[in-house]
C-alpha cells in the first residue's frame, strides 16, 4: 500500500491515469515543421529525431541538461555509462543538430558533473563559441569513506557568435552590505537601506553557491533523479534572453526548463523521450499559470541564500 504523503510534502507526482491523460498535450513531430506549431509545445519522442525536424535559426537560447556519463535509471529506461572517446561521439551526434537551430545571437548553456565536464569544450567548441564556465554548489549528496563529497557541477556557457545577449543586471544578487561605506554628503554608496536591511546588487561571478536543491517541501520537487533547480535555470533565462524569445530544452526531463521559460515570459520547446517526464512537464506547466513564483527569486531580485539568518 502506498503510503500517504507527510503534510509538508510538496512533491509533485502522477498516477498513471494522469500520466496518461497529460502525455496527450504532447506532440510528436515526423518531418520540416514550422515553428508555430511546435511553440510552447513538449515534444514526447526522442530529440536525436525531432531536432532534424525543428526550423533553422528559430531558437535564441537552449539549456540542455543532457545525462552525465552514469549509469542511472530514468522511469524505466536506462542510461548506461560509456568510455570517454563513447561519450564524446555521443555529445558530438546531437550536438552537431544544435548548431543549425540557433540563431546567429543565439547561446547555449550545456550542464555537467565533474566527470564528464572534461568533454564538453572539446565537443562543443567544433560548433560555437566558449565564453565562460560556471561551476555551482550542489550541497546534497552522498560523502564518500575514501573520496571528496561530489558536490559540485559545471555549466558551460557557449555563443552562436561574438553578438549575443547578456542581461547582466537581470542577474545581479542582492547580498548583506559588510562595509557601508557612505559619501562625504553622508549618504550610502552603492548600497540601500531599507530600514530592516542593508544590501547591495552585486556583480555574478561564474562560481554559485546560493542553489538549493529540490527536496520533498518544496513545491518544485518532483522524483525526477537529476531535476534542476529553478532558481538556477532562471539565471540562465534571464541572463541570455529576454522577453518573447524561444528556449529549447532537448532533454527536458522534469520540465524545470520550460516552467521557468514560461514564469519569465519567454516561448518554450521542451523534448523528453519518456512519457512519465513529459507527461510530468505538462503537469508543471499548468500549475505555473496559476503560480508564478521562483525560490529565490523575489520581484525580480536574486537573492543570497541564508542572506539574513
Amino acid at each position: 500500500m502506498k503510503k500517504d504523503k507527510a503534510p509538508r510534502n510538496k512533491t509533485i507526482e502522477l498516477t498513471k491515469a494522469e500520466i496518461n491523460q497529460y502525455a496527450k498535450k504532447t506532440l510528436k513531430i515526423s518531418a520540416p515543421i514550422a515553428l508555430d506549431f511546435v511553440l510552447n509545445k513538449t515534444l514526447h519522442q526522442d530529440t536525436f529525431k525531432a531536432l532534424d525536424f525543428l526550423p533553422a535559426d528559430s531558437i535564441d537560447l537552449i539549456i540542455v541538461d543532457p545525462p552525465y556519463n552514469l549509469t542511472k535509471n530514468f522511469s524505466g529506461s536506462t542510461f548506461k555509462e560509456m568510455g570517454l572517446e563513447e561519450y564524446k561521439n555521443w555529445l558530438d551526434k546531437w550536438l552537431k543538430k544544435t548548431a543549425r537551430l540557433l540563431k546567429e545571437n543565439g547561446s547555449i548553456y550545456i550542464c555537467a558533473d565533474w566527470k564528464t565536464s572534461i568533454a564538453i569544450p572539446e565537443v562543443a567548441g567544433k560548433y560555437f563559441l566558449l565564453q565562460n564556465r560556471i561551476s555551482w554548489e550542489r550541497e546534497k549528496g552522498r560523502g564518500a569513506l575514501n573520496n571528496w563529497k561530489n558536490c559540485l557541477e559545471d555549466i558551460w556557457f557557449f555563443t552562436k557568435s561574438k553578438d549575443y545577449t547578456f542581461n547582466l543586471d537581470a542577474v545581479k544578487i542582492q547580498r548583506p552590505v559588510i562595509a557601508p561605506y557612505r559619501d562625504k554628503n553622508g549618504q550610502p554608496k552603492d548600497w540601500v537601506d531599507d530600514g530592516t536591511h542593508k544590501t547591495r546588487l552585486t556583480h555574478p561571478s561564474n562560481i554559485w553557491t546560493d542553489i538549493s536543491i529540490p527536496f520533498w517541501s518544496m513545491p518544485e520537487n518532483t522524483n525526477h533523479p537529476t531535476q534542476k533547480p529553478e532558481k538556477l535555470i532562471a539565471k540562465l533565462i534571464l541572463a541570455s534572453s529576454n522577453e518573447g524569445d524561444v528556449i529549447l530544452d532537448p532533454f527536458v526531463g522534469s520540465g524545470t526548463t520550460s516552467v521557468v521559460a514560461k514564469k519569465l515570459n519567454r516561448n518554450y520547446i521542451g523534448i523528453e523521450r519518456e512519457k512519465e517526464y513529459a507527461a510530468l512537464t505538462e503537469k508543471r506547466l499548468e500549475m505555473a499559470e496559476t503560480n508564478k513564483e521562483i525560490q529565490g527569486f523575489e520581484d525580480g531580485i536574486f537573492k543570497a541564500r541564508n542572506a539574513y539568518n
